[in-house]
């Protein structure tokens, strides 16, 4: 599939790339965290992380001052899986470039989403890449057999334990974790762990 840069016209609908930070002392932080062997690990927020001076910066500039936390994804994936969303906007910071899998909200309908919707873009190392809360995305993809290592700002208690609810309505059946909703394609682990499958076409793999 044709992959777009965060600086292209393209992503404008999407989100958009943060000046004025320095990332330089948040990627060390990150390199210093072993990758997994194979498959994509993730934490809400990692205490080496939240030490950098960068926490600050994005909770009072990005966030407006509100709490949140710094975690990170890494690993290694070049398929889409499935896509999430959350109550407002995710920030990204990768140690090299990578790939983000987009979609917007409004191509979900009536409970599904055709992954022919969903557009590519290249991320490079240390932008602060915003993701706007309209746009579906998951885990990010490596551009290179290295894996990728990508730190995750959201607002503090996102993707923790999921409350409990009663289901009222059908978004009710995408609440996977903490302001996190989940939507899966048939072949990811995730939809046999009981994620609600909405995902149609294939599943997009970069690699391919």
């Amino acid at each position: 599939m044709k992959v777009y840069s965060v600086y292209d016209e393209e992503f404008r609908p999407y989100g958009k790339v943060l000046g004025g930070y320095d990332t330089a002392e948040l990627r060390a932080a990150m390199e210093a965290i072993v990758l997994p062997e194979s498959g994509v690990a993730y934490e809400p927020g990692i205490a080496s992380l939240e030490a950098c001076g960068i926490l600050a910066e994005v909770r009072d500039r990005a966030y407006g001052g509100m709490p949140v936390q710094l975690g990170m994804c890494w690993g290694h994936n070049t398929k889409l899986n499935c896509l999430e969303y959350h109550r407002d906007s995710e920030l990204n910071i990768g140690t090299g470039d990578f790939v983000l899998l987009l979609a917007k909200m409004e191509d979900f309908v009536d409970g599904k989403l055709d992954t022919a919707k969903v557009k590519a873009f290249r991320a490079p190392a240390g932008a602060v890449v915003q993701v706007y809360e309209t746009s579906l995305h998951y885990a990010p993809c490596q551009v290179d057999d290295s894996g990728f290592r990508v730190a995750v700002v959201l607002p503090l208690g996102t993707n923790t334990d999921k409350p409990a609810i009663t289901e009222a309505n059908d978004e009710d059946k995408l609440l996977w974790a903490r302001n996190k909703w989940l939507i899966a394609h048939a072949d990811a682990s995730e939809a046999a762990q009981g994620a609600y499958v909405g995902l149609t076409g294939v599943n997009i793999d970069i690699a391919e």
